[in-house]
């Protein structure tokens, strides 16, 4: 076994700033708020919460000294603890991702964080390396992932430049590990995303937050009522003022979205899937391809009139604290842009677009079943009957709109409904406003259920539902297919004891 070597120590400043971070509320009442203040309460919490520090500080040190890591040729093993030792094995065989990110505190030290999702649970559900260098961070991964082919020692595989690289300039080292880029968003593409998106209104509580800024300007009430009436009274002030507010809206939405996507790059190699996002904080994440378990493209109302569509990968194992954001290839791809992508990173998956719909009867049925929803709804306006632009009367308008909506929605869910067995695949279509196609193989379906109640067993309808390995596990079901289709979809699924091994 290795020697054991301790975290950088930039751990210890990366620690306390997160101990400032969520002291940050005392910081501000004792320190700021009350500066002036002589209160015994205020003097002693104080003095309390600056020996606090002092014992954080101090805490922060020993836990530096002792907390020891090791790479053997087949695990991690991870000393921790100041007052009592725990050491943890963790196999290298059970990572299922690896993440990388590069947050303003590690971009300013030149160095970033990177975590190993596992498939186990509770605590050795993830390793973790809060502040390390690029090189080693490079090193840890190579150690995870050469395993497999038999090197001993993945020193010998981190390039010397490495340590010299920031966190956007890796693309040397992606050619030599053999990596093909399938999509970088264009300008055009981020413009159009902050649209789609809706991200402009995220500057609303922005801007809402500086209004009382303007006590301060208007020395009174009656200052403020008259500049109002002048601007009522030149509705070409009022147009210019919408014009600005709006223009400001989209400017930060523009500003938000380039943020967050400007610097997206999706890639693959015979292995993994590579995810790469962020422009002051980059997130690096990579899938291994062997454990994605399905396929989702997924369209929202917005997205299915602008034509876009977002595929997320299915995968076993944990994502860590923002999984439903990293399994995302990218959320605003145009739909034959997605199908394509899908085809590329995963050929191993095929998408068809021959699928069957819904038979006559499931329209009927979807349209007289009961909602719940629209009559707890509609009871609770009939007893609080809201006062919305005086309507309070015509709370039965609201009922009325709902219902239309609602409707709609079945209509257009029966539409959009489709499904279809693929030789070893299956696919399913379903959605009303915004649709969610699902892709699995079957032999990444775990667990299979048909079920008929007394109405769908007199019109010939069933419904079923498929599982696959996630965290959480997905629950995939589809209603009113036919009865002959159900079956023919349990016999799909008996075969595939040929395809797997029962241990």
């Amino acid at each position: 076994m290795k020697e054991a070597k301790r975290h950088h120590p930039l751990q210890i400043a990366y620690d306390l700033w997160g101990f400032i971070k969520n002291t940050f509320f005392i910081i501000v009442i004792l320190f700021v708020f009350q500066a002036g203040s002589d209160s015994w309460l205020v003097k002693y919490g104080r003095i309390a919460f600056l020996a606090l520090v002092a014992v954080t500080i101090i805490y922060l040190l020993f836990k530096w000294f002792t907390n020891k890591y090791t790479l053997t040729q087949t695990a991690f093993v991870l000393t921790e603890g100041v007052f009592s030792k725990k050491r943890k094995t963790v196999p290298y065989s059970k990572v299922q991702h690896a993440k990388r990110e590069t947050k303003l505190f590690h971009r300013i030290f030149r160095v970033t964080s990177i975590s190993f999702e596992t498939s186990s649970q509770g605590d050795d559900s993830s390793v973790t390396f809060h502040v390390v260098t690029h090189a080693e961070a490079t090193r840890l991964e190579n150690q995870v992932s050469k395993q497999y082919a038999g090197v001993e020692d993945a020193d010998q595989a981190v390039v010397d430049s490495v340590d010299k690289t920031k966190p956007g300039s890796e693309v040397e080292s992606e050619a030599d590990l053999g990596r093909i880029v399938h999509f970088s968003p264009t300008k055009k593409e981020v413009i159009k995303a902050s649209f789609t998106s809706l991200s402009f209104l995220a500057v609303i509580p922005i801007l809402g937050s500086q209004v009382n800024k303007f006590d301060d300007i208007l020395p009174n009430d009656q200052q403020a009522e008259g500049m109002i009436g002048f601007i009522l009274d030149r509705w070409w002030l009022i147009a210019l003022t919408i014009i600005l507010i709006v223009g400001l809206l989209m400017i930060g939405g523009v500003i938000w979205t380039f943020l967050k996507y400007g610097k997206y790059e999706i890639a693959s190699d015979n292995e993994k899937v590579y995810i790469t996002k962020g422009v002051l904080e980059e997130t690096a994440f990579s899938i291994t391809k062997k454990n994605v378990q399905a396929i989702q493209i997924q369209q929202s109302f917005m997205k299915r009139i602008l034509g876009l569509a977002e595929v997320k990968l299915v995968v076993a194992g944990a994502l860590g604290d923002d999984g439903a954001d990293v399994n995302s290839l990218y959320p605003f791809l145009p739909v034959k842009k997605a199908q394509q992508l899908v085809e590329e990173i995963l050929p191993s998956y095929r998408l068809t677009d021959s699928m069957e719909f819904l038979p006559r009867e499931s329209f009927w049925l979807r349209m007289l079943r009961p909602s719940w929803f629209w009559i707890i709804a509609t009871g609770v306006l009939f007893f609080w009957k809201p006062d919305l632009f005086g309507l309070s009367e015509y709370w039965w308008a609201f009922s009325l709109i709902l219902l239309v909506l609602i409707v709609m929605s079945r209509i257009l869910d029966y539409k959009h409904t489709r499904y279809t067995i693929n030789d070893t695949f299956i696919q399913l279509k379903t959605g009303g406003f915004g649709t969610n196609l699902f892709l699995s193989k079957r032999s990444s379906v775990i667990e299979v259920g048909v079920s008929r109640n007394i109405i769908q067993k007199k019109l010939g309808l069933a419904s079923l539902a498929t599982v696959n390995r996630a965290k959480p596990v997905l629950h995939t079901t589809m209603d009113d297919v036919p009865e002959e289709w159900a079956d023919e979809f349990l016999a799909w699924y008996q075969d595939r004891n040929q395809e797997i091994e029962l241990k």
